[in-house]
């Protein structure tokens, strides 16, 4: 049983985009070696009926913020071993952000992943959704 006073290990990665399944199990291998409590991905290049194919063992909780085309997009996964509570989700319609609000034993906690091309990364850091 993890507590939130103990450390939350964090990975984030660029996948630069997961639709292969070779690289899916790839990626998901490297993911549970490195077993994070939280996990975020970025240039998945899913679009939004895409999702499921992103399914790992020990790795039931994930959020998507997928766009209409296979560009860009993110995702937040949360091991099985946290009693994550989310409160609120916000994606962006691009696939550029997703904003999770939640809860880990009554803390809150808010998770951020932002996947921005250079030249847009000041568009969507400033952008008002992003408050």
């Amino acid at each position: 049983m993890m507590t939130l006073n103990s450390n939350l290990s964090k990975v984030t990665l660029n996948v630069n985009g997961l639709n292969d399944p070779i690289k899916r199990c790839r990626v998901s291998d490297w993911i549970k070696k490195q077993d994070p409590s939280i996990c975020c991905l970025q240039e998945t290049h899913f679009r939004p009926k895409d999702t499921s194919s992103l399914k790992m063992k020990w790795w039931r909780t994930i959020y998507h913020s997928n766009g209409p085309q296979k560009k860009a997009g993110v995702a937040i996964l949360i091991s099985d071993k946290l009693k994550f509570i989310p409160k609120t989700v916000v994606r962006d319609e691009e696939g550029h952000y997703i904003i999770l609000k939640g809860s880990i034993q009554q803390e809150d906690l808010t998770i951020m992943n932002i996947y921005a091309l250079n030249v847009a990364a000041s568009d969507i850091l400033g952008s008002k959704y992003i408050n």
